[in-house]
């Protein structure tokens, strides 16, 4: 991914895993956001100390631009549209003064909506359905 801006030293180049971590750390700031989705390995991760930034967001590129989609769960009793629009606004914004690049499109897809009680081992039991697929 090239930056819009244009540099007389030379090309700047971001890597697409860059614009994944920096859209999740975004999406994780947001106030209503549970976690992101991931794989059972991942959550692994986080249990033995190395967050993964980067899961739960998936980025495509078309004609249109780029497109980033984030698989998040949101916490019980908060307003699902006023916070998925906070979501889509923080991340465009953190791309854009991060990187200089300008996204087509923000998804947010919810993947459940998490009690106040849940304990870590319940999340495992969140992906047990998408593993399943």
């Amino acid at each position: 991914m090239k930056t819009n801006r244009s540099n007389p030293y030379g090309e700047i180049e971001v890597a697409p895993e860059v614009i994944e971590i920096i859209a999740g750390m975004a999406a994780n700031e947001v106030d209503g956001v549970y976690a992101m989705q991931g794989k059972f390995p991942n959550k692994m991760k986080i249990v033995f100390g190395k967050p993964n930034h980067k899961k739960g967001v998936h980025l495509t590129s078309d004609e249109e631009g780029l497109k980033v989609d984030i698989y998040c769960y949101f916490k019980f009793g908060v307003n699902v549209p006023n916070v998925a629009q906070a979501i889509q606004k923080k991340v465009r914004e953190q791309i854009f003064h991060m990187t200089d690049i300008t996204l087509a499109e923000v998804n947010i897809h919810i993947a459940d909506i998490v009690p106040e009680r849940t304990t870590f081992q319940d999340l495992f039991d969140l992906d047990k359905e998408e593993d399943e697929e």
